[in-house]
């Protein structure tokens, strides 16, 4: 399965902004883009100051949404295509449809650090779907949908460090964390308010529409 493996903290100095792609540290002091705001390279801070065209300000769009969400050039396009084909904004229609692969769930209900960290637990078969295990990290949930690690992986000590760190972070509405059980449900299918990121899905949307 395609990923990327080199070092994510080149990819926000890249977009020029914290894409919270290292968990914690990303809120530290020890985050690489506070000290370092260029983009990465011998000529990154040269590059900087050059004015971006319309094209370029619409890439890094997409570059910034693909690298948020930890999907490739391949299956981004994908997710474009079918949020075309559906009813009302094809921009709103492409976030809210990410919001639901099973990765990021996992990371907004406060299971992961990461998403990152939520895509390895997923592939390594952790997680559930309505009690049916599920490795794929692009699984897209539905309204209903009971989200909950496995009573096998529970003895697990870094899954055990996990269930006690649910949830620190803020959990969207169209989730309900049940700390108990170790659990969320998808109460409602996620909307475009609920995007945590200010991305500018417009300019996404003019640039696969070229």
């Amino acid at each position: 399965m395609a990923r990327y493996t080199g070092p994510v903290c080149r990819l926000c100095r890249r977009e020029g902004t914290k894409l919270f792609l290292k968990g914690d540290k990303c809120t530290s002091s020890k985050c690489p883009i506070s000290h370092r705001e260029s983009a990465p390279g011998q000529h990154g801070a040269a590059n900087a100051r050059k004015r971006v065209k319309e094209y370029g300000l619409q890439l890094r769009e997409k570059q910034k949404a693909k690298r948020y969400y930890g999907i490739l050039e391949k299956q981004f396009k994908n997710y474009f295509e079918k949020a075309d084909k559906k009813e009302g904004q094809t921009g709103e229609n492409l976030l809210a449809m990410i919001e639901r692969r099973l990765d990021n769930v996992v990371y907004r209900a406060g299971m992961a650090s990461s998403r990152a960290e939520a895509r390895q637990l997923v592939l390594h078969g952790h997680f559930t779907v309505n009690g049916k295990k599920v490795n794929i990290p692009s699984y897209l949930v539905k309204a209903g949908n009971v989200i909950s690690i496995r009573e096998k992986s529970l003895d697990s000590a870094k899954i055990k460090m996990l269930v006690e760190a649910i949830s620190d972070r803020s959990v969207p509405a169209w989730l309900d964390v049940n700390k108990d059980t170790v659990s969320a449900t998808v109460v409602a299918l996620p909307k475009r308010a609920d995007v945590e990121f200010p991305f500018e899905e417009h300019l996404i949307v003019e640039l696969y529409s070229k």
